[in-house]
């Protein structure tokens, strides 16, 4: 019997070092002499340590947990091509990508050890893993434009191919697909996709393919059985088994962060501001006005305007808020800049918050979060039936200062609508607006009726 552990996602798990490392414990335990720990990206970033070690406190981890093959996530290039060959070259697991490509169109890493495919002996069975990442990624993260990602189903029957030739009895796909994993087990014929990049739990057959994805952050992991019955797939949150931390992982995660001096309280937050899934993509919530708030009011704009995508997930922000936690939210050496759009092109970015074209997430999650503006949407039938700003009706001819992150200048995925033909100015780093905004008791944040979803 093949028996595999899969993590992915799991971001932002090292901001709390004693959970990272009980995750590690978990795998280490758990895959036991017989089963085979993989991942499926995302897993050296975003977060706030790895903000600090540029990715690098994730190898131990690694290291204690046992991962035997990696494949990159969006997020794994955001210190840059450069420290991800270095990562790949000075970690444990082997990093496979199918369709990573670099500038000069060769194949990503190849020196640094990153292979298309591998082959692996689990319990006498030989395993067939490959690795494939979002094509969309050098627009999704303007730290890999240089690189370019192919697209995934001829590289996966090129991988597939090749591993069958090899004499692969199974053949597992290590995915950072996120919503792509269901063209994946409908084009291809592959026995397990192994998914990521949403961070919503799955587990589904696809045209007789199972597909399956562990959420984010490390709460939970996958447990796949492949047999002669066939393949199946089990949740386990770590948590419910107690696991032993790895003490090498602990302490070097609490060393990174002692270094970082990000402890300091920086305000109160009396009303907690949760980030699950279904805050920050269900339309309006606290964290989402805090952020917003602090834009406008930094930039002086009409508009603050965040992507949901770009709050990252993880425990509410409540009594207490220190620098860490608001770098937190938004872990990204990223400016926030000041657009100007008409009326006309503000109405249609409040459309692309539906998500109706967006390649990533669940259907029906609502893309995005305002200050200083009204929306309300008519779900039915896909149109906006109110958008105001400062109380009145947004009209199209007039221009409007908006600030928002200026990664959405540089990535068609969210917000068509706005490019780098809008800026004006910059602003300095979001986390840090972020954190002088909690300084002047912007967590005092309430939900206010800015978007509301009619279905």
């Amino acid at each position: 019997m093949v028996r595999l552990l899969h993590h992915s996602d799991i971001e932002a798990v090292y901001d709390d070092p004693e959970r990272a490392a009980a995750l590690a414990g978990f795998l280490q335990d758990r895959s036991g002499s017989d089963g085979l720990v993989v991942g499926s990206g995302d897993d050296t970033a975003p977060g706030v340590l790895a903000l600090v070690a540029k990715g690098r406190q994730a190898l131990s981890f690694f290291e204690a947990a046992g991962t035997r093959f990696e494949t990159f996530g969006n997020h794994d290039f955001d210190f840059g091509p450069d420290r991800t060959r270095r990562l790949v070259a000075d970690g444990r697991p082997v990093w496979l990508s199918a369709n990573a490509r670099d500038a000069d169109g060769e194949p990503f890493g190849r020196d640094a050890g990153v292979r298309p495919w591998a082959i692996e002996r689990v319990d006498g069975e030989a395993v067939g893993f490959f690795g494939l990442t979002d094509p969309a990624t050098d627009t999704l993260n303007p730290s890999a434009r240089t690189l370019s990602f192919a697209d995934p189903i001829p590289a996966a029957e090129t991988a597939i191919s090749e591993l069958r030739g090899a004499g692969a009895e199974w053949i597992v796909a290590l995915s950072h697909l996120g919503r792509g994993d269901d063209r994946l087990a409908r084009w291809t014929n592959v026995d397990l996709i192994l998914g990521g990049h949403v961070h919503s739990r799955r587990i589904e057959r696809v045209d007789g393919t199972v597909v399956a994805r562990p959420g984010v952050n490390g709460q939970a992991v996958l447990e796949a059985e492949l047999t002669d019955d066939g393949v199946s797939v089990e949740l386990l949150e770590p948590a419910a088994f107690d696991p032993e931390p790895v003490p090498a992982v602990l302490e070097g995660l609490r060393e990174y962060a002692r270094g970082a001096g990000l402890d300091g309280v920086v305000g109160r937050a009396e009303t907690p501001l949760c980030r699950t899934n279904e805050t920050v993509y269900g339309g309006e919530s606290r964290i989402g006005n805090f952020v917003t708030d602090a834009y406008r009011v930094a930039a002086d704009a009409d508009i603050g305007l965040q992507n949901s995508g770009g709050i990252r997930l993880g425990p509410p922000l409540s009594g207490e808020v220190t620098v860490a936690d608001c770098i937190s939210i938004v872990p990204f050496e990223e400016q926030l800049v000041t657009v100007s759009l008409s009326g006309a092109e503000l109405g249609a970015v409040a459309g692309e918050m539906a998500g109706t074209t967006t390649g990533f997430g669940e259907e029906g999650w609502w893309h995005g979060h305002v200050s200083g503006a009204r929306i309300v949407y008519d779900r039915g039938t896909d149109s906006l039936e109110t958008l105001t700003a400062d109380g009145r009706p947004v009209a199209d001819d007039r221009r409007y200062r908006v600030a928002l992150p200026e990664y959405l200048l540089h990535t068609d995925e969210e917000f068509p609508t706005i490019g780098p033909r809008h800026r004006v100015t910059e602003h300095g780093i979001q986390h840090e607006l972020l954190v002088e905004h909690a300084r002047t008791g912007g967590l005092d944040v309430d939900i206010e009726g800015r978007l509301v979803l009619r279905e």
